[in-house]
């Protein structure tokens, strides 16, 4: 099956301020028929790149079966690190980056090279805020996700900690 995941990730008053993702699912069943799943949520204090992570990650993880997937994201820090290989030099490097730092948001990376490990998954960048119908769809879902209530905990104290 082939999908098309189409994510994006807000924060306000990044890096420590309220966050969101918004993530759509699509593809064409055997009859032609087009399905889309929507997600989003809200963090209490979160950046806006674990945002743009945790958008991917959440629509890889709603899989139940393996499929190729076309991840279409306006952030460059996720698809660069796919395209460019940045991933695999830090996994290599011990997670490390060029100045032999620690990877930052190494736990969603983590989680992210997880939930590919089923699918055949290629990154592609769109420009933002630039008209894409289902891009402005995500950015609409983030931002709601990250003004509303019930916001959940990104543990930013717990992982800054650890690196």
């Amino acid at each position: 099956m082939n999908v098309t995941l189409f994510s994006d990730g807000s924060a306000r008053g990044n890096p420590d301020g309220p966050g969101g993702f918004g993530t759509v699912l699509q593809f064409i069943d055997g009859k032609g028929q087009l399905h889309e799943r929507e997600y989003s949520a809200g963090y209490k204090k979160t950046t806006n790149n674990r945002m743009e992570l945790m958008g991917v990650i959440t629509g890889l993880e709603a899989l139940t079966k393996s499929c190729r997937v076309e991840v279409i994201s306006d952030s460059k820090y996720v698809t660069d690190a796919f395209n460019q290989h940045w991933i695999d030099n830090w996994v290599k490097a011990g997670w490390k980056n060029s100045q032999k730092q620690p990877v930052k948001n190494k736990d969603l990376w983590i989680r992210l090279l997880a939930a590919m490990q089923p699918h055949q998954v290629v990154y592609t960048w769109v420009k933002g805020h630039a008209g894409h119908p289902e891009n402005e769809r995500c950015d609409k879902l983030a931002t709601t996700a990250a003004d509303g209530d019930n916001l959940l905990d990104d543990n930013l104290d717990v992982i800054a900690s650890e690196c």
